[in-house]
């Protein structure tokens, strides 16, 4: 599969532009994802999937396949986000600033559902700082390497590793204290 990719990223650095909309059709879902899930906003996130693609295919005469390129073009997503939210100025919590919880729950203990598990899930990833959100769902959702990340993110591997452990205990004391909530909150 990379090779394939390999000859068509060849054919666009020799001039054929059309080839570009294979990799634009292959890659538009994960990069809009990634997106979405940093910016938290629709519009937002296809205006930057758009910039993505576009700073994509102006510098792919840069790429030399020492990386796959979808690493190369999740970086370029991932900060083209950032730069964004820089713009923008919204702050975030820093994860050092957020007390971790020393308890660890069995969640299955709390008797919910796999889909209400699955919501929680889903409402507590939403309640991560960007940059752990984007680490969690790198790692575990596209299932990208701590090499990859850390080439995405432009953070060492063992900066990745910390940062993912980090953002996994944060993920955990948000969910357990929201299946609290809702024990506590029925009669």
């Amino acid at each position: 599969m990379q090779m394939e990719e390999l000859k068509i990223i060849e054919r666009i650095q020799k001039g054929d532009t059309n080839a570009f909309s294979y990799l634009v059709t292959k890659y538009q879902d994960v990069v809009f994802s990634i997106a979405l899930k940093v910016l938290k906003n629709r519009d937002e996130a296809e205006e930057v999937a758009q910039e993505t693609f576009i700073k994509a295919f102006r510098s792919i005469s840069s790429f030399r396949g020492k990386s796959k390129f979808s690493t190369w073009l999740f970086s370029i997503a991932y900060n083209t986000c950032i730069t964004n939210v820089r713009k923008k100025k919204f702050s975030t919590t820093s994860i050092d600033q957020v007390p971790l919880s020393e308890e660890e729950e069995d969640w299955d203990d709390f008797g919910f559902t796999e889909e209400e598990k699955s919501k929680m899930l889903e409402m507590s990833l939403k309640k991560l700082p960007e940059d752990d959100y984007t680490l969690v769902i790198l790692y575990y959702y596209e299932e990208q390497s701590i090499e990859d990340i850390s080439h995405i993110v432009g953070l060492s591997e063992s900066n990745v590793k910390v940062k993912l452990h980090r953002a996994r205990k944060k993920l955990h004391s948000i969910m357990s204290d929201l299946m609290k909530k809702e024990i506590y909150s029925q009669p």
